[in-house]
């Protein structure tokens, strides 16, 4: 097959343990230098953590894999310095179009509104999305040791700390941490070495990937067919790809064989039949998957934290995988930190499992009604299907019920123990637990976005425009708060009185559009508190620096006594457990 893209080969390093005959201990090792593990190093490492990241291969994902990147997850890869490269390189797009048999049904829009940096979706192939993580990760080296063609076969898991033996061509060594993060996929080597379990559902179901370069004059939109004539009783999904490259996924039914299925002289025929006879491709990259979505009951065991796929998988319809798992990392990181330099209890950590079991649990659940849309298993479910199809043609009402796969959206976190203050009168879509809305602003003159003034610490977002009393007030009140808490920075929107522009870490943005007011529902003197992970904590109609104090503990977990959930052998350790 053509390749328009050749794996990087990175270099193996003898590790110094050999040399030094002697077990390190590190605050962090992570397992795994896929999306997951590299985003939660390269986290860790802004906030002044360093990790040393274990990986038993040494290139990227083979294969264009998980192509589709949302909004909220380039936000964060934005603020962990590697978004820039996948927009450049990544097919923007933001419209969907739904087929039903030989005709339109409907489409959309996912992203209507203007202001936002980043777009609604990116198209790229997970190799390059790979390959940044690892050049920002190398950019990082000070803090991050990223060792290529080093497998952990050997884990020891205690309630106070894990050990690890890694084998590599020149020998084995040992590593004990603090935390043990643990990325090594759907199929994680780490999490049956521990006797876990993953727990779901598996779809009777067969898709293709067929990866096909080819010059076409199709727009760079989601287009989705039920039921088409060119594959009939069956669904297909199209996307383009940076490099000429277009993902077509054919259902094939639970029947088919995955084995004959990905040769090429069975891809073909399929593909020709839906381009048409004159329309010349190359066969890029195939798979045959099946949908699972199945997660772990507690993606915390003693202290080993699964994330990404070893944690949550769902199926590839709604791009839930790849998004899922990077609200994963930056919901982990910011409390880690926080525990590891002594600024909260390591209750906070519980609360890495509570926020997103939830938003795993939302994930599976949009997921699992997609696969349920698209592959109807009996005669009523498809007479149901086809018929809202039909409806969806004509009538709005019935688009909120077809289900090609909800796509990806920032999760928020309704019910958690860190959520503060709601206030009165401010949007919903901004109630503690949601992540923050960009705008673009004006900074020390320049034009600039609000995004890129939150995350890696709090921040109190304060609207200024205040009278010169009140700007005294709480200069008097916040100014010893700053001071006593050094993980707090005071960002402050509009016209804003020099006594609080002169405050220690204090920044004044304009508000260029208006639209921080509009979609923040902002007055004089009203604010939020933005967590590190740029979610909302708490907000209030008139900021106090008591309540800001208040506000910050609860974010911190310093209310929290949540017992550890004890797991089988925690008592006593998981001693010699091995591949």
């Amino acid at each position: 097959m053509p390749k328009t893209y050749k794996n990087p080969v990175y270099p193996y390093r003898r590790p110094p343990e050999l040399d030094l005959n002697e077990t390190r201990h590190c605050p962090v090792v992570i397992i795994g230098a896929g999306p997951s593990g590299l985003a939660a190093a390269i986290d860790l490492a802004q906030q002044g953590i360093e990790s040393v990241v274990l990986d038993d291969n040494n290139t990227v994902s083979v294969g264009s894999r998980a192509i589709c990147f949302a909004k909220r997850t380039l936000e964060i890869l934005d603020r962990l310095g590697c978004a820039q490269p996948m927009v450049d390189k990544g097919v923007t797009w933001q419209h969907g179009r739904v087929f039903f048999q030989e005709r339109e049904v409907y489409d959309f829009n996912l992203l209507p509104e203007e202001g936002h940096r980043m777009p609604a979706f990116i198209n790229l192939q997970q190799y390059y999305f790979e390959e940044y993580l690892v050049d920002r990760a190398d950019a990082l080296s000070d803090r991050i040791d990223l060792r290529w063609k080093h497998k952990v076969v050997e884990i020891d898991s205690r309630p106070e700390r894990s050990e690890v033996l890694v084998t590599t061509e020149d020998g084995d060594y040992r590593l004990t941490c603090d935390y043990l993060l643990v990325a090594d996929g759907a199929n994680s080597k780490i999490r049956d070495m521990l006797g876990l379990e993953s727990k779901g559902q598996i779809f009777q179901d067969h898709f293709l990937i067929a990866d096909v370069v080819m010059k076409a004059d199709f727009p760079t939109e989601r287009w989705f067919w039920f039921d088409p004539p060119f594959h009939p009783g069956q669904s297909v999904l199209l996307h383009k790809q940076p490099d000429n490259v277009w993902r077509i996924d054919f259902q094939l039914g639970w029947d088919a064989d995955p084995e004959e299925e990905k040769k090429e002289e069975n891809i073909r025929p399929r593909v020709q039949a839906m381009l048409g006879e004159d329309v010349e491709f190359e066969l890029e990259w195939a798979s045959v998957y099946t949908f699972r979505c199945r997660k772990m009951d507690d993606f915390i065991h003693n202290r080993v934290f699964f994330m990404g796929d070893a944690a949550h998988q769902v199926s590839p319809f709604g791009a839930r995988g790849a998004n899922g798992a990077l609200q994963s990392t930056e919901n982990l990181a910011w409390k880690l930190a926080r525990v590891l330099r002594g600024q909260a209890p390591t209750a906070l950590l519980e609360t890495y499992d509570i926020e997103r079991q939830h938003g795993a649990a939302e994930n599976i659940l949009n997921s699992t009604r997609a696969t349920d849309f698209i592959t109807p298993k009996s005669h009523i479910s498809r007479v149901f299907r086809d018929t809202t199809l039909e409806l969806a043609e004509s009538y709005p009402f019935a688009r909120s019920l077809v289900n090609s796969g909800r796509l990806s959206k920032p999760c928020r976190y309704d019910g958690s123990p860190l959520n503060g203050e709601v206030g009165e009168g401010f949007p919903l879509e901004l109630r503690p637990g949601s992540p923050a809305k960009d705008a673009p602003v004006h900074l020390a003159g320049r034009d600039a976005w609000l995004l890129n003034q939150l995350g890696d610490r709090f921040v109190l977002l304060l609207d200024g425009r205040v009278d010169s009393a009140r700007a005294e007030t709480l200069k008097s009140e916040l100014e010893p708060l700053l001071a006593r808490r050094d993980d707090l920075d005071l960002v402050t929107v509009g016209p804003t009185p020099h006594a609080l522009t002169e405050l220690p870490r204090s920044t004044q943005l304009e508000d260029a559009e208006n639209l921080i007011g509009e979609r923040y529902g902002l007055a004089a003197g009203a604010g939020y508190l933005i967590r590190p992970d740029q979610h909302v904590t708490a907000r209030w109609n008139q900021v106090t620096a008591k309540a800001v104090d208040e506000a910050l503990e609860c974010a911190l977990g310093t209310h929290l006594a949540i017992p550890r959930r004890e797991t089988p052998r925690d008592n006593q350790g998981d001693r010699h457990a091995t591949a």
